[in-house]
């Protein structure tokens, strides 16, 4: 009997030594821009079809409550380092043209990680970490392979803003024709296609679509005729065009027979737009009525409210993600330690991570591990949600705050501050704790020097007229109450 037990044993720990390793998954990782909340299908828009996303989050997970940063530079820095961008100063705003900071080089990126565990990497869109440095650029942070645009906002045929080419292949800059969200789809398709199925590999497919200007090619806008407002005509083009393009990938990676080895991540980078102040650079829209649809939830891109951070997403890998409708918590710092513990990738070159493995969650629909959000640590204001509580907290003078149960008004429109001012003085002391933590922003720093810079006066003529058209009466980068008229 225990020379049987033996053997077992022998032949067991045999099996266990030649069993191979679980297989590494494809990743692709599908970043939208600016996107509104209801502007795709399975979050319930009627007037903009989106089939293949819908596809992808009616075969996998659809999530409720996904939050991201309230802005772009923001969102995909956290997305990098799995670490809030308060903990190295890219927690306010984006990162403009003509700024010379990016995401700081000691941070370890997911790609990096990621690359030292086998993958192969590729971003193909929109990096906006840094762009007037090289040593910022995605193919020096971990990225194999690179195409797409550097900065935030561009032209979406001349590939460029204020005349400047921001579009580049492998660090050297590449001049073509073509509408940006077909030439990266089109990119993306062509990378799957020379894989080698042996391998695997991380795709960060990262569209500036929707993102302003709008513009779609003349085809998609047609599709949108009956549509009485033209922006939205417009906006709901180029929404098409995006699924399309997706669409294409999806099909590659079948062709290719790689797509039950390929987890698909897709969600926005922030809520989208409701603010002319955050639309963009390159177009006045403060007369133009926005097009972005966050449906329910209070404000867009910019605030702390909903509107700004929960974003549509959906992940959808065949046979290890089970179709369901996931309502736990997951942050966009959870990216990066849940994608390296599927690929077996080392985090300990990272520097303390926010982010936690939140698999089960995506795949099963178990409870989240996360219960604590924070939505911005910044000078003159925080956000935090802890359980079903939520605290928006603006410093400035006059301060204000509000608190909120997301459970029973999960759109904002019961502020409770008052009732529970224990609870809100507890998390007003964990804000007060984070900011002690924080690095300063570096575009307040950034503006700061510009702002106070010795330059040639603006001085008035005789004839009483302004030597500059520009007023002075307009929102500062920290007056996020424009917008809220509730807000004292």
């Amino acid at each position: 009997m225990k020379k049987t037990l033996r053997l077992f044993g022998l032949s067991l720990a045999l099996a266990c030594a030649t069993a191979p390793a679980a297989e590494k998954p494809n990743i692709v990782h599908i970043v939208a821009d600016d996107l509104g909340w209801k502007d795709v299908g399975f979050n319930g828009c009627a007037d903009i079809k989106t089939p293949n996303l819908d596809a992808l989050a009616a075969g996998g997970a659809k999530f409720t409550q996904f939050y991201v940063q309230p802005m772009c530079t923001p969102t995909r820095a956290a997305l990098m380092t799995g670490r809030y961008p308060f903990r190295y100063g890219l927690q306010t705003i984006v990162i403009p043209g003509p700024a010379d900071y990016g995401l700081d080089t000691s941070e370890w990126l997911l790609p990096q990680s990621l690359r030292e565990a086998g993958y192969k990497t590729a971003i193909i869109g929109k990096w906006h970490l840094g762009h007037a440095d090289t040593k910022y650029w995605p193919k020096q942070r971990g990225f194999d392979y690179q195409y797409g645009a550097m900065i935030g906002e561009l032209d979406y045929y001349t590939h460029s803003d204020a005349g400047v080419l921001d579009w580049f292949r492998n660090n050297k800059p590449v001049k073509e024709e073509g509408y940006t969200t077909q030439l990266l789809g089109r990119d993306a398709v062509r990378y799957i296609n020379e894989q080698d199925p042996a391998k695997p590999f991380y795709l960060y497919l990262a569209f500036n679509a929707p993102h302003t200007p709008y513009q779609a090619p003349q085809d998609y806008v047609d599709r949108y005729s009956h549509l009485e407002d033209p922006t939205r005509r417009i906006y709901a083009g180029m929404i098409s065009c995006l699924d399309d393009e997706i669409g294409r990938l999806v099909a590659a990676l079948d062709k290719q027979g790689l797509r039950d080895k390929t987890l698909i991540i897709f969600h926005s980078d922030n809520g989208g737009t409701k603010n002319a102040m955050f639309a963009g650079q390159m177009a006045d829209l403060s007369k133009t009525k926005i097009p972005c649809d966050n449906g329910p939830f209070r404000d867009g891109k910019g605030a702390l409210f909903e509107g700004g951070c929960r974003v549509a997403a959906c992940a959808n890998w065949p046979g290890r993600i089970k179709p369901q409708t996931v309502d736990g918590i997951l942050h966009a710092v959870d990216i990066f330690p849940t994608l390296a513990a599927l690929a077996g990738a080392s985090t300990e070159k990272c520097k303390p991570l926010d982010g936690v493995n939140v698999w089960s969650t995506i795949a099963e629909g178990s409870p989240s591990p996360r219960s604590e959000v924070i939505y911005n640590v910044e000078p003159f204001r925080g956000g935090v949600r802890q359980g079903d509580w939520k605290l928006i907290w603006r410093s400035l003078i006059p301060t204000s705050v509000d608190l909120y149960n997301l459970a029973d008004d999960p759109f904002e429109k019961n502020n409770l501050a008052k009732a529970h001012p224990e609870r809100v003085a507890a998390m007003q002391d964990r804000l007060n704790a984070l900011g002690k933590e924080s690095a300063k922003p570096l575009a307040l720093i950034y503006v700061g020097k510009v702002g106070l810079a010795h330059g040639k006066p603006n001085m008035a003529s005789e004839d009483g007229k302004k030597s500059d058209p520009h007023t002075g009466d307009g929102p500062s980068i920290t007056d996020e109450g424009v917008g809220d008229p509730d807000i004292p």
